[in-house]
């Protein structure tokens, strides 16, 4: 029976499920470490990944039976497509579960940093409330201008969940929306210079290619607005992270929020070891684990549209959301 390791805890239905096609090979909780990964995965048949991992030529020398790394994401940054078709290997995504849950954490972090609730959090939590003061005024979504950088999928959810709170909406994105959505959204395409300067808050929710790589740094966060926000759901290396808290120290940027991060940007050349020190310690920031598709339902279905995945290729049919062709298959 093909072996498949999974890199990290599923539900137990997931397991249930894989037991029926295959011999799978789970943690108990967590992560696999990759030492121990290449280990289990060395005469495996098929992997389901996460965020965390790395798929490389280096890695896949080792697992010469490899026929199906299955991602359980929809960025797939972290894996080399081209390497995995060159070994003859598919490369599965999820194009669409994670939209829906991304959208309303990205709403979430968007209305948390505005209006200083981490701040006020640790104001309460810290034994210094004795009562309403007027202090930790913020700024509200209500007739501000609220930039998508990225208008794909999530994109129009998170506009399409900002709108009813009277926020204006702008995008910068190389395709221009199609008129129904433009119309449905009320959403204005602009360049990002000019996004930049306009928006209150600036979201970011664009995958990391090497058009977006830093793609707001330091001349970027200059040209936006004094005072307004940044948030970033794409990737942690869409943003130069240390110019960010260049900006929140100066008190040119009014806050940032995030649930990604550059150190988790495996594929990245010079990649930090982990977030910047000033960036965690300034007071104007919100921050999440990489929790985008952190619903625990949407969780459970990710793992079993990608275990489906495994499963067809393994029974000799093409998977459903390939983002290569592996080599001898094309044609």
């Amino acid at each position: 029976m093909d072996r498949v390791v999974v890199t990290h805890w599923v539900h137990p239905e997931v397991a249930e499920y894989l037991a029926g096609f295959c011999d799978p090979v789970i943690p108990d909780a967590g992560v696999w470490p990759r030492p121990q990964l290449a280990e289990l995965a060395a005469d495996a048949s098929g992997l389901i990944v996460c965020m965390s991992d790395r798929v490389d030529e280096a890695f896949l020398a080792g697992c010469p039976r490899l026929r199906v790394v299955s991602a359980t994401l929809k960025g797939y940054d972290n894996f080399d497509a081209g390497a995995c078709a060159r070994h003859g290997t598919w490369l599965t995504i999820l194009p669409d579960l994670l939209t829906i849950p991304a959208a309303e954490l990205a709403v979430g972090l968007t209305i948390g940093v505005m209006r200083r609730v981490a701040e006020g959090d640790r104001h309460v939590r810290g034994g210094a409330f004795a009562g309403w003061r007027p202090s930790f005024y913020g700024s509200g979504l209500h007739g501000a201008t609220a930039g998508i950088v990225g208008m794909g999928r999530l994109g129009q959810a998170v506009a399409a969940r900002l709108a009813p709170f009277g926020a204006r909406i702008v995008y910068c994105d190389p395709r221009p929306l199609p008129a129904a959505a433009r119309r449905r959204l009320r959403a204005i395409r602009l360049g990002l210079d000019d996004l930049l300067t306009r928006s209150d808050v600036v979201l970011l929710l664009t995958p990391l290619e090497s058009l977006t790589r830093q793609l707001v740094a330091g001349p970027g966060l200059r040209r936006m607005r004094p005072g307004a926000f940044l948030v970033n759901l794409g990737r942690g290396s869409v943003v130069d992270e240390e110019a960010v808290a260049d900006a929140l120290h100066e008190g040119r940027l009014g806050g940032y929020a995030a649930d990604v991060f550059a150190m988790e940007d495996w594929a990245e050349p010079g990649r930090p070891d982990a977030i910047p020190a000033r960036l965690l310690a300034h007071d104007r920031t919100l921050f999440t684990p990489h929790l985008g598709s952190a619903v625990d339902e949407v969780r459970r279905q990710m793992s079993l549209q990608a275990a489906r995945q495994v499963r067809q290729v393994l029974a000799g049919q093409r998977p459903d959301h390939a983002v290569n062709e592996p080599d001898g298959l094309a044609g």
